[in-house]
């Protein structure tokens, strides 16, 4: 019987070394180098963040630099081990932990992280709640949706054959419907668009029409009763 956690981890944990390869350069250059400034405009400094999907640490290692607690979590075992090369302490540290069943107590973190995270996950509404359960009243939640024109997305193309896959459907303005509703609400993001996009282009557009055309649209979500 296909086991949605298990097949995750497989793929992560086979992954981790092309993954290290590349992920400086996304946080530095690439699609996630705008991440920590629009935590910083919104989190304060020395705040408790969780991050969640951490990968090999590089973007948990970065906010710890930029002033933050931080605990990163990750569904593999081989991206957490990874991770603890980069060094931990009493501030920056790392867990093998599934997002679905966070090891955390209810409203004990500052913050949450989870960047290109629920995509990969059978119940993004589960996985929502328990970012929600484990978020301090007024609590803040960066998370990044991959957009339509993201190639990860061909991952979930098998569907059409009836094949199970690991990667689900959700869009970006399916998201942000679906935290909305469920008591996170917005404020503030941005879309990552791919080469061609420009902003003359972008501007006359509606919102869902912006993020239908992203690579990645970063929310910065804030929790409400």
């Amino acid at each position: 019987m296909f086991n949605w956690h298990e097949e995750a981890k497989k793929k992560w944990d086979e992954g981790v070394t092309f993954w290290n390869q590349k992920s400086e350069n996304m946080w530095t250059e690439g699609s996630r180098k705008d991440i920590v400034p629009l935590i910083q405009e919104h989190i304060k400094e020395g705040s408790q963040l969780l991050d969640i999907g951490c990968g090999d640490g590089y973007g948990s290692s970065l906010l710890h630099r930029a002033g933050y607690k931080v605990t990163g979590v990750d569904l593999s075992s081989e991206m957490v081990q990874k991770a603890r090369e980069l060094g931990e302490s009493e501030e920056f540290s790392f867990y093998e932990a599934d997002i679905m069943a966070l090891p955390f107590k209810d409203e004990s973190q500052d913050a949450v992280m989870a960047i290109n995270v629920l995509e990969w996950t059978s119940s993004p509404l589960q996985a929502l709640t328990e970012i929600k359960r484990v978020l301090k009243a007024e609590g803040k939640a960066c998370i990044g949706i991959l957009g339509p024109t993201a190639q990860p997305r061909s991952n979930s193309y098998a569907r059409l054959y009836g094949k199970d896959v690991i990667c689900n459907t959700m869009m970006p303005w399916e998201f942000e419907q679906l935290a909305n509703e469920n008591g996170l609400h917005t404020i503030g993001g941005y879309g990552v668009y791919k080469r061609g996009v420009t902003n003359e282009m972008k501007k006359s557009l509606s919102r869902e029409l912006q993020q239908a055309l992203t690579f990645l649209w970063v929310f910065m979500l804030e929790k409400h009763a």
